[in-house]
């Protein structure tokens, strides 16, 4: 294995409860924010200062920031999608924002009622703006090894958008499977590739044709170095037709530790954590680890 260290992002309390059909109250988002922090997460995506109108599941991202319970050396990120929603995310003195846009025009127009060439320069700025202000700064591209709409992404055309990114000097580029249909190889020849761009990169999978954890693994044999999950396997996301949820954070942390990559989590207790969302939602999550339990069982 090339790393062996990696940084588990817990991205639930954001792409994970977007999805869901119910909206849950600040507090108790921010509850979930603290569980995850409890159990050692390194950084969790809280938060996504977007237009409640357009995912009602996020509003009052303020008042989840202002409940959760600040941890020394634990990162808090927020998605800004704009200027507007980078201000936002500034005021609330969080640790760093994720930026996404599409690599399609298709999904990009969709998801963001802006161009991809819009969103690289929205991008640019609010990289230059958070370097200014010294928080960290994510970029994640959407879609990059398929589109709902528009099927197969050229590679290259990935390529050419990470390196106009990397231009910019973020703190990471993220490249997202964002329906599930990438395959192991894929995986580790573009991440082999955006690696060579000089800055660092990290990925986010989803699970949705069985592929997502055998993805993972590959991402890190080529060198990344963060990769995202949701606890229980929540997400998907509201504008992408059939898209399932993200790697479950236990699995994937269980998965890890077997093959002897270092996270910092207490896998027992993201377990716990696990368990009290499923109670908390009233139905069995897509997880596997939580419901069988680590091996061997804590005693």
């Amino acid at each position: 294995m090339a790393t062996a260290r990696v940084t588990v992002v817990d991205v639930g309390p954001r792409d994970g409860l977007q999805n869901e059909p119910d909206v849950l109250s600040p507090d108790v988002r921010a509850e979930l924010v603290d569980r995850l922090l409890g159990a050692g997460l390194p950084a969790v995506e809280a938060v996504s200062f977007v237009d409640p109108r357009r995912v009602p599941q996020m509003g009052g991202a303020e008042e989840v920031v202002s409940a959760i319970e600040r941890r020394d050396g634990a990162v808090l990120a927020g998605l800004a999608l704009n200027e507007r929603g980078y201000e936002r995310l500034a005021a609330c003195r969080l640790d760093e924002v994720r930026f996404a846009f599409g690599v399609t025009e298709s999904f990009n127009r969709r998801n963001q009622n802006a161009s991809v060439e819009e969103s690289l320069a929205a991008a640019g700025s609010i990289v230059a703006r958070a370097q200014d202000d010294g928080i960290a700064i994510a970029i994640t591209l959407s879609v990059a090894f398929g589109c709902p709409f528009e099927g197969r992404v050229d590679e290259g055309r990935v390529l050419d958008l990470a390196e106009r990114v990397a231009a910019n000097g973020p703190d990471a580029i993220v490249l997202a499977d964002t329906i599930g249909v990438a395959v192991p190889a894929q995986v580790h020849r573009l991440v082999e590739r955006v690696l060579a761009l000089g800055v660092p990169v990290g990925g986010h999978f989803h699970d949705t044709r069985s592929t997502g954890y055998a993805n993972a693994l590959a991402a890190l044999e080529a060198g990344a170095t963060v990769l995202d999950a949701s606890v229980g396997g929540l997400g998907g996301c509201p504008f992408a037709p059939r898209a399932t949820g993200n790697v479950a954070t236990e699995d994937l942390v269980y998965l890890l530790h077997g093959q002897g990559v270092e996270t910092g989590i207490d896998l027992d207790a993201l377990v716990r954590v696990a368990a009290w969302l499923e109670e908390l939602l009233g139905r069995t999550l897509e997880g596997r680890v939580y419901r069988a339990g680590p091996f061997p069982p804590a005693r």
